[in-house]
């Protein structure tokens, strides 16, 4: 049962008026909000690469627009660390069937707000449709379905006598997008935009795909 309620928000937002449920965005959990970690990053790189599968629809919010598999679609990133503070927001282009990819110490943490470079994060990625893409700028009617997200990082060995870490993989995971994370992601990415002497500002994804060997320390 989804409840529709229209819900008004701040002025340096500007949404536009929209359906939500009290589980979140049509109560969805979907590829239009996905959330992964990286971990010690004062041991190595991690990476994140991502893809458009080709089904976008606008069948979110209230669009019902028809598909249109050849659209691009915007991956919008933020970058939190441990204490759930946003250090970086930035925007990648995915076109379909393409592969992008970036490297969290080069890109996502490469710039923080904040002067403390962390060795954990999480990374929220949010999939819309505009032009140009803004991650301070994602309404609810322009999300999208379409965006695939991987992400390798570095974990320890317990089994071995001296420390040494492995390299993992795993898809980032579908999650609920609720009207406050989406107004809390956009409008702090603003504030840093506007206010951040060009500090939080990540540098965005390249064409191709990134890994990483087995790191031993």
């Amino acid at each position: 049962m989804h409840l529709r309620l229209a819900l008004a928000l701040a002025a340096a937002v500007a949404f536009s008026p929209v359906a939500f449920s009290q589980g979140g965005l049509l109560g969805l959990t979907s590829d239009v909000f996905q959330v992964n970690y990286s971990s010690n990053l004062d041991r190595g790189d991690s990476y994140v690469d991502m893809t458009n599968s080709g089904a976008h629809t606008q069948a979110v919010g209230l669009v019902t627009g028809s598909s249109d598999p050849a659209t691009n679609i915007c991956a919008n990133l933020y970058t939190f660390d441990a204490a759930a503070e946003l250090i970086s927001c930035c925007t990648c282009l995915v076109t379909p069937g393409g592969l992008q990819s970036l490297s969290v110490i080069n890109s996502l943490i490469s710039n923080p707000l904040t002067p403390a470079i962390p060795s954990a994060v999480i990374v929220k990625a949010v999939a819309n449709l505009t032009s140009p893409c803004d991650a301070s700028a994602v309404t609810p009617d322009s999300l999208v379905h379409g965006l695939l997200v991987w992400n390798t990082t570095l974990h320890q060995n317990t089994s071995t006598a001296t420390p040494s870490y492995s390299l993992t993989e795993t898809a980032f995971s579908f999650a609920a997008l609720s009207a406050a994370e989406l107004t809390h992601l956009t409008s702090t990415c603003g504030f840093i935009q506007a206010n951040g002497s060009g500090f939080g500002i990540c540098k965005g994804c390249n064409a191709g795909g990134l890994g990483a060997s087995t790191s031993g320390h």
